[in-house]
């Protein structure tokens, strides 16, 4: 019997290491998910779902420098100052600390803002916060890349 209890010991640490891995595992999917149908929400104005994605702390720093709030970029998107034609993300990768997820990636987009069309690709930072809504993005920050 005294055999049993540490290998009983092993196979609950493992079950628990292994629950504790596909947890994380979820999180980093479903923040992925959250975050692909706000690339989606922008092409499709989709102002309910970016309202609730978006924190009203929202600091969203384009590629070219400008800075917007959760107020001004929607406002900007409903002006027409800014039309996302597409935007197709990349190489996204996801990692969480506690009700923090910091996403990195790459998207190529195709942009008329302010009358001027861009078709580019940048790289990019954001920053979502697990709150009673939901995960909110807080911070995007963009850096165009060059082209090929």
């Amino acid at each position: 019997m005294s055999r049993l209890t540490p290998v009983a010991a092993i196979l609950l640490l493992w079950v628990f290491k292994s629950y504790v891995a596909l947890s994380q595992t979820s999180k980093e999917t479903l923040v992925a998910d959250i975050e692909k149908k706000r690339f989606a929400a922008l092409v499709s104005k989709d102002y309910a779902y970016l309202d609730q994605v978006l924190g009203e702390d929202l600091v969203y720093c384009h590629s070219n420098a400008l800075i917007d709030t959760k107020a001004s970029f929607i406002q900007s998107m409903k002006d027409g100052k800014l039309i996302y034609n597409e935007m197709t993300p990349e190489e996204v990768k996801v990692r969480i600390y506690d009700k923090t997820a910091v996403i990195t990636g790459v998207c190529s987009a195709k942009v008329l803002s302010n009358g001027q069309s861009l078709n580019t690709r940048f790289r990019f930072t954001d920053v979502y916060i697990k709150r009673k809504k939901g995960w909110q993005m807080v911070t995007w920050q963009s850096l165009r890349l060059p082209e090929k």
